[in-house]
């Protein structure tokens, strides 16, 4: 072999080699978590998982080739919730992803080593989770949920669709972190709108129906679900109650008005479920939490159902009408 040739094929080689070992060190079988606040089998955790891995996927990640998932599923409940942290804290993955506020608390009170990436949360600096949404400072980052402002605008909607509504139920989670705050916020604009709230506190499914029926009196009044986790997993029972109690209502998820539910406007939840897959990519590649700024929905849904306002004698708007993002006939 001539001196030139030689030389051409080791620097062709040379030059080849970074790009083989980056080849090699991505197809490497990389172990991530997911603890999640619902149950497996819920419908809308399903859709959120399969966002989830799509995104994953156009990044090149794809579960038995280059990735290992192990999941754990808590179903709204707050003692589980801590001791499948530590399960999957224990099985040492290189990032886990927190589904909900319920599941990031214990996360973080159990380690501030391992990376974190949270999604539907609502208060991340208010809760302790990082030290500023521009600089989290720590293990965690990820995506905001919702504003505290977002639920007065819920009222705001409510008032819009009927007017002559005078009386409103709000239905929070007591153990959620967030319920005070957006209850807060409704509860701040109410006189403006001439509306008087009535807090019901959600303990235990068997007991919507009845508290609700006690407080429904007739055509003024109206109901607002305020978000989590609970009112997420007893979303059927809340909206089935509402209908019978003839009750207008405004949730702050699509999947309650695809449901029967009135009406909802709130961030694209399956959106945001992709987003987070782009940081964990980061993530594994090599970023730190401390370096990702939180991110806020950049995606919002108005869905109205028409069906149920004709049920409940409503005629919705066309201004508003025009304005949302999907109405269900």
């Amino acid at each position: 072999m001539k001196r030139r040739e030689f030389i051409t094929l080791l620097g062709a080689a040379v030059a080849a080699w970074p790009l083989a070992a980056r080849a090699q060190q991505s197809s490497r079988m990389r172990r991530i978590g997911v603890l999640n606040g619902l149950t497996a089998e819920d419908s809308q955790s399903q859709a959120r998982n399969a966002a989830f891995l799509q995104g994953l996927g156009e990044l090149g990640w794809q579960v038995g080739r280059n990735l290992q998932i192990e999941y754990r599923w808590v179903g709204g409940d707050t003692r589980r919730a801590a001791t499948y942290a530590a399960e999957l804290i224990a099985l040492a993955p290189e990032v886990i992803l927190a589904v909900g506020t319920l599941v990031t608390a214990p996360l973080l009170a159990a380690t501030r080593s391992v990376p974190v990436v949270f999604v539907q949360v609502t208060d991340p600096v208010g809760s302790g989770f990082v030290a500023s949404l521009a600089r989290p400072g720590g293990n965690a980052t990820g995506f905001t949920l919702f504003e505290f402002g977002i639920s007065a605008k819920w009222i705001e909607l409510l008032k819009e669709i009927a007017p002559r509504t005078a009386r409103v139920a709000v239905l929070f989670d007591s153990g959620s972190p967030v319920g005070f705050g957006m209850l807060g916020a409704v509860q701040s604009v109410a006189p403006s709108l001439a509306v008087d709230i009535s807090p019901i506190i959600l303990r235990d499914p068997s007991e919507i129906e009845p508290a609700l029926a006690a407080f429904a009196r007739g055509p003024d009044d109206g109901l607002i679900v305020l978000a989590g986790p609970q009112q997420i997993i007893h979303r059927e029972v809340i909206v089935a109650a509402a209908a019978r109690l003839k009750l207008p209502a405004v949730y702050p998820y699509r999947y309650h008005v695809v449901r029967g539910g009135l009406a909802c406007y709130g961030p694209d939840e399956l959106d945001q479920h992709r987003q987070v897959a782009g940081y964990v990519d980061r993530i594994l590649k090599g970023e730190k939490p401390a370096d990702l700024p939180v991110q806020a929905p950049t995606k919002y849904e108005l869905v109205i159902n028409l069906k149920t306002a004709k049920a409940l004698g409503l005629e919705v708007p066309p201004t508003l009408l025009a304005r949302a993002d999907e109405v269900i006939e």
